[in-house]
């Protein structure tokens, strides 16, 4: 195997991963509330697994080319993160105790958080966009052995970053769950989400103008 492109493919990877969008803020607040974060982590890295080797498998080349279907899932990815930076905007404000909190993590059941971390990946434009447009026409141009070693790597590091994040969230959780930390926590998300969201419009507006 071609530990190279492994390395290269899991640093690829990482930086597509890593900056915060909707995966990320999900798996960092059910971290926080230590409701189900391990089953979080495991449910956005296995599809994330599934949609790289999608990409670098061949469905990047038909997703890049199809102009219709990329519109289309840029126009569900603004919708959906303008409505996570609402519900953001509204856990920010709603909850100023962690009595709150804790009802609050009491009442989402482990099919729920589930859900949720489907939803947060299905309905992610940077999913598509990113992990497999960008990491499929990369992958695609490697053949055999080193093209699986590239997407090896590139699953690597999503594996590694949702659990080091879930993790280190529930240990930090303490800190991150008192209510002005966690207030911070939610208006930044929010922010973050809108701001991806009017990127993404911004770029599609000039893409079809």
């Amino acid at each position: 195997m071609n530990f190279w492109l492994l390395f290269q493919g899991f640093g690829l990877g990482a930086s597509m991963i890593i900056p915060i969008g909707a995966q990320n803020a999900y798996v960092l607040n059910q971290g926080i509330k230590r409701n189900h974060h391990l089953t979080t982590a495991t449910i956005c890295s296995f599809l994330d697994v599934f949609f790289i080797s999608l990409g670098i498998f061949g469905g990047g080349a038909i997703l890049s080319q199809n102009e219709t279907l990329l519109t289309a899932v840029t126009l569900g990815g603004i919708a959906f993160l303008s409505f996570y930076g609402y519900l953001s905007f509204k856990s920010a404000f709603s909850h100023s105790t962690q009595s709150e909190t804790a009802t609050s993590k009491n009442l989402r059941g482990k099919r729920a958080v589930a859900l949720g971390a489907i939803a947060v990946t299905v309905f992610n434009p940077h999913l598509y966009l990113d992990t497999v447009v960008i990491l499929g026409s990369i992958g695609g141009q490697f053949e055999g052995q080193d093209r699986i070693a590239f997407a090896l790597g590139t699953m690597m590091a999503s594996f590694v970053w949702f659990y080091t994040l879930s993790v280190g969230a529930a240990k930090l959780a303490p800190t991150l769950s008192k209510p002005r930390v966690k207030q911070g926590i939610d208006i930044a998300i929010a922010i973050m989400m809108y701001v991806i969201a009017f990127l993404l419009a911004k770029e599609l507006a000039t893409n079809h103008w």
